[in-house]
């Protein structure tokens, strides 16, 4: 593989590994880490210690991304609130909380 081909494909596997920042058709700005990213690569990164940690930091950013997949799917409660919680915890046992009492005009 040449050296020019894989420094192409850590370049765009990097860009794939950062959050998608949604671009509005008026303004075509990157985000500062892309800007960063480009001028390092489009500088001469053919020393064997900036392409050796490119890839460090591309692994570790596969392994944040997967980890948050990980919590997420093992921790589906984990962006609920407390009051949520409680009742999808009673519904699982086959109970519904009751509703609360409210008196007229005191209503928060």
């Amino acid at each position: 593989m040449s050296k020019s081909f894989q420094l192409r494909s850590l370049y765009r596997s990097l860009l794939r590994e950062l959050p998608p920042k949604p671009l509005s058709s008026s303004t075509r700005t990157r985000s500062p880490i892309h800007q960063r990213l480009r001028q390092s690569f489009s500088g001469d990164p053919t020393h064997d210690q900036a392409v050796a940690q490119a890839d460090q930091l591309l692994q570790y950013l596969k392994a944040q991304r997967q980890y948050v997949t990980l919590l997420e799917r093992y921790n589906p409660g984990m962006g609920m609130d407390e009051e949520e919680r409680v009742r999808l915890t009673a519904r699982r046992v086959g109970m519904d909380l009751p509703v609360e009492y409210e008196k007229e005009g005191t209503k928060s």
